[in-house]
């Protein structure tokens, strides 16, 4: 009489299990860190691309914020819309943000801010929709009626002075107020521009941030 032998128990014991599972949660984490980083990759590259491989004489006239400061967390600032309702700040990633910070009276340097900061995003043509114009109120007033009109398409939120502060930066002895702000779309605070910049100059640095990311970011909000 002749046996067949077809397959033998696993001799694998408790042991040979435990390294598996190590292998595979190492291999799964691994496999999260590459996704993570192509996800950043666009907006880490525009970076890159625009402030070290450029072309020579090229000038930014914002001051760049390095290393770029990071978006608080939600309950470390949060916000409410003109409703009252609250508003998480981590929603406003995934877009550009061009930040005034301003009381609600809006006095006229902050109508200026306001209109110049609409001004320098609609020249940004098919672009201008992966910018969002953000006025963050620190004084805890609602916004002045008669700005509505020219805030439509504008996000409007009120932010406390002293959690803004811990995120936002002006220049040395200076006012929160004089300066707009931009954020990147990871929720970074990369940029600061004065509040007597040249337009045009503000929309050159703009322009070239968008065009070196790429599609890092998609026009619009979900």
């Amino acid at each position: 009489m002749q046996l067949s032998v077809h397959s033998l128990p696993s001799l694998q014991g408790p042991a040979d299990d435990q390294t598996l599972l190590k292998k595979r949660t190492r291999a799964g984490r691994i496999n999260m860190l590459m996704v993570l980083l192509v996800c950043a990759a666009p907006v880490i590259l525009s970076y890159y691309m625009y402030y070290v491989v450029r072309p020579e004489g090229r000038v930014n006239h914002g001051d760049l914020i390095d290393p770029p400061v990071a978006m608080p967390a939600d309950h470390a600032l949060p916000l409410s819309d003109q409703q009252g309702k609250p508003v998480a700040v981590s929603s406003l990633k995934d877009q550009w943000l061009l930040v005034t910070v301003a009381g609600g009276a809006c006095d006229k340097p902050c109508e200026k801010m306001l209109y110049l900061q609409r001004q320098v995003r609609e020249a940004l043509g098919k672009d201008k929709d992966r910018v969002d114009r953000v006025w963050l109120i620190d004084d805890g007033q609602p916004m002045r009626a008669a700005l509505a009109p020219a805030m439509a398409g504008a996000l409007v939120l009120t932010a406390d002075a002293a959690k803004l502060s811990a995120w936002l930066k002006p220049q040395t002895g200076r006012s929160l107020h004089a300066h707009w702000y931009l954020v990147d779309p990871r929720g970074q605070w990369m940029m600061r521009f004065d509040a007597n910049a040249e337009p045009r100059q503000m929309h050159k640095d703009l322009s070239r941030l968008l065009r070196a990311a790429g599609d890092a970011d998609e026009a619009g909000r979900p």
